[in-house]
């Protein structure tokens, strides 16, 4: 791979292009992504426009950058978390039309939850979650869930980077996370009140995959009003159970112990798989000729 005189690769500076752009930040200026990058302008410019012949990046007519939509083809096709996410979705659903709030996904990343789908009302109780977004794992409930389950090097990792604090409530100390953690893994669940707004509560079940892991959370963002949890808990478990079934069944072997393929990505109708599963390319590749009679 190549490198640059600092010893830094070319694909870690594309990437460090890439990250520039936020929720907060979809569209920047050239200055700006150098800014953020740390780039020089020079090198800034050059990265840029690979990334922009690429698909990468999208130049707009008032000369800002954009994510490219290719960025979300390659991310549509991996069978992590966008394959999780289509599996979840119906159980998430289930769950929203229930409490009517917010409902959310969360997977583990580094020393952050990333939320990957998220369902709220308009009305709903305040949370910062954004689809895409990320949390620290010690702040949030599906964060904890997840921690509490991960490797514990993990929870090292996270108290040396430092505890963000939020809120009077938030979790502060190693001695506190540690004991919260072995809380969560008693309980099976965790329940934040007004960790990081303190009119909201968070509370979060594990989802396990098929080899027994903890492959992700499934939380609710309700009102921090003092009520019961654990109807809301009641609530998350049954569709964690839904979700680690059909996760089940989407990566289990078939008769000749190959993965389900498509299966295992997508939901819709039956024919509509079969379609797909007969096809030797992808249809949209080069259009599909239709032969008359």
């Amino acid at each position: 791979m190549a490198r640059g005189s600092a010893g830094e690769s070319v694909l870690h500076k594309h990437l460090r292009i890439l990250e520039t752009f936020d929720a907060w930040h979809p569209f920047l200026t050239l200055s700006e992504i150098a800014d953020a990058s740390g780039l020089p302008r020079s090198s800034a410019h050059r990265l840029v426009s690979e990334l922009e012949r690429e698909g990468l990046l999208e130049r707009l007519p008032d000369r800002t950058y954009r994510l490219g939509v290719r960025l979300w083809e390659f991310a549509s096709r991996t069978p992590g978390a966008l394959g999780l996410r289509e599996i979840a979705r119906p159980w998430l659903g289930a769950v929203h039309e229930r409490v009517r709030q917010h409902t959310q996904l969360g997977v583990l990343s580094g020393t952050d939850v990333l939320f990957i789908e998220r369902l709220s009302m308009r009305d709903a109780v305040l949370n910062a979650t954004l689809i895409g977004g990320r949390m620290p794992l010690h702040a949030s409930s599906s964060g904890l869930v997840l921690l509490a389950f991960a490797d514990p090097a993990l929870v090292t990792e996270v108290v040396r980077q430092g505890l963000r604090v939020y809120t009077e409530h938030t979790l502060r100390t190693e001695k506190d996370l540690r004991a919260r953690l072995r809380q969560v893994r008693a309980d099976g669940f965790a329940v934040n009140d007004g960790h990081i707004h303190a009119e909201s509560r968070g509370i979060a079940v594990p989802v396990s995959g098929p080899d027994g892991s903890v492959y992700a959370a499934v939380g609710v963002v309700v009102p921090n009003d003092g009520a019961s949890p654990h109807p809301y808990i009641g609530l998350l478990r049954r569709a964690a159970a839904g979700i680690e079934k059909d996760l089940a069944e989407a990566y289990r072997a078939d008769v000749e112990e190959h993965p389900l393929g498509i299966r295992s990505l997508v939901r819709g109708s039956a024919r509509s798989l079969e379609y797909f599963e007969q096809l030797t390319s992808d249809p949209h590749d080069a259009g599909i000729v239709v032969h008359g009679e």
